[in-house]
């Protein structure tokens, strides 16, 4: 299939850069049956009793660092992961390619820090740090707001660009899991007072997220890999709901992601990494209903969307949306997806 099918025209004044006043006042474009324009607060008007509900609770850490050469020239880190107690596989943009052996230099004050690069993996550097670089993500980091946004991190997105049920202990993240940013305490609350009942993924969303597919062919394209835990909990929970006829709703692609992963061969729990790439002609093991935010041109995030829909049915959805000035992106508006072969 060609990549190019996946092309249409974003107006620049839809991409969203700011979030909404409240997280759950978005917009949400319904597509069940014929579609419907709704509010994200009214959601829980389409689940019902026993229904499952799937959050990715990986949490963002400030992932992108500044510093320079030792030879002099500035340079931008994006982590991608963490590989070890001293080590971390990231993005390195320099003027001038870094060779292997080259020394970064990182200043904070009166702290220096220094990282060595020791390798390349793709498109990635493998980085040897003087410190623990956890640490220093955390303490030092920029929040890694996507370059869509055209903007430096602001006091607002040290609380919206994340969801309220991260878990800290999972902060591994260099993006959010957008969809879930929609969801506040009293949404939250409504949903399990329905009897929809709350199950948690961990997939940590790396810096690959956000590049287009290149390939002329969409099957030609290696997607990147993501660390990946579903636990024996949530297979407990998810078995249940199929056989009580409940629907399995993510959030997010990346709870899909993770979802379908572990469940590829049966209901098993996974902990590993994961390049499934999910796009038109997938069979989806597990997912009955997904909740997602508005992707990119030629991503692997709406190719996944057209799997799941039905690729003439997404494109009516995205022309929709733009029609009707539906926000995209990180923090714009949401739809709510039946998986079609239901």
């Amino acid at each position: 299939m060609k990549t190019e099918k996946f092309n249409y025209h974003l107006p620049e004044h839809l991409i969203a850069k700011y979030p909404s006043d409240r997280r759950s006042d978005s917009k949400l474009l319904v597509a069940i049956e014929s579609l419907q324009h709704n509010i994200f607060k009214n959601i829980g008007s389409y689940f019902t009793s026993g229904d499952l509900l799937v959050l990715n609770q990986t949490s963002v850490i400030p992932a992108r660092l500044f510093g320079e050469k030792s030879t002099g020239g500035k340079i931008e880190i994006l982590l991608e992961r963490f590989l070890s107690d001293s080590q971390t596989l990231a993005q390195v943009k320099s003027a001038r390619t870094p060779k292997e052996g080259s020394e970064l230099v990182f200043l904070f004050g009166k702290e220096k820090f220094t990282a060595k690069v020791i390798g390349r993996k793709e498109n990635f550097f493998i980085l040897e740090w003087s410190i623990d670089p956890q640490a220093l993500f955390i303490n030092h980091g920029q929040i890694p707001l996507p370059p869509y946004m055209k903007r430096d991190p602001e006091p607002i997105d040290n609380e919206r660009y994340e969801t309220i049920y991260a878990n800290p202990e999972k902060q591994a993240s260099v993006a959010a899991p957008t969809a879930g940013m929609h969801f506040d305490d009293a949404l939250l609350k409504e949903l399990i007072s329905l009897g929809v009942e709350i199950g948690h993924v961990n997939l940590n969303v790396g810096a690959g997220t956000f590049q287009p597919v290149k390939s002329d062919n969409i099957e030609d394209h290696i997607i990147h890999k993501e660390v990946v835990e579903v636990d024996s909990d949530l297979i407990k929970k998810l078995a249940h709901t199929k056989a009580s006829n409940g629907k399995i709703i993510a959030v997010g692609t990346t709870s899909v992601r993770a979802l379908e992963t572990a469940c590829q061969n049966g209901f098993q729990p996974f902990r590993g990494e994961t390049d499934l790439f999910i796009y038109p002609g997938y069979k989806f093991k597990v997912v009955d209903h997904m909740i997602t935010n508005f992707h990119l041109p030629k991503s692997s995030l709406l190719m996944l969307v057209a799997a799941f829909v039905g690729y003439e049915r997404m494109m009516e959805i995205y022309s929709t949306a733009i029609k009707n000035e539906y926000r995209f992106l990180s923090y714009g508006d949401a739809m709510l997806l039946r998986n079609h072969e239901i």
